[in-house]
């Protein structure tokens, strides 16, 4: 007889197939240009901080949609320098000040 946890589980298992694997090698491949996406996510997280700023706030002064900028804040955004540059100028931040500790 099956225990109760494994009777939960096989109740409530999936039925599609995990990505895990997937994702994982994704990540590994895109590593660089993904440890600078999440620095320039912490920039902009720490400048709404200081500044007491929501998402919507932020997107005014980027002029982009409130859901791109919670796209950048997830830091998976592959940013062209211009936009790097745009988001720094607007702001007034270095989103590059900490990715060696990211």
């Amino acid at each position: 007889m099956k225990s109760r946890a494994v009777q939960f589980l096989e109740a409530h298992q999936s039925g599609e197939q995990s990505t895990f694997e997937a994702d994982a090698q994704w990540r590994r491949e895109n590593e660089a240009w993904l440890k600078r996406s999440r620095s320039v996510a912490l920039a902009i997280i720490d400048y709404m901080q200081d500044n007491g700023l929501s998402r919507n706030d932020v997107a005014v002064r980027l002029a982009v949609s409130p859901q791109y900028v919670s796209k950048i804040l997830s830091g998976k955004v592959n940013f062209s320098f211009k936009s790097v540059a745009e988001i720094e100028d607007k702001l007034g931040v270095d989103c590059f000040r900490a990715a060696a500790t990211v």
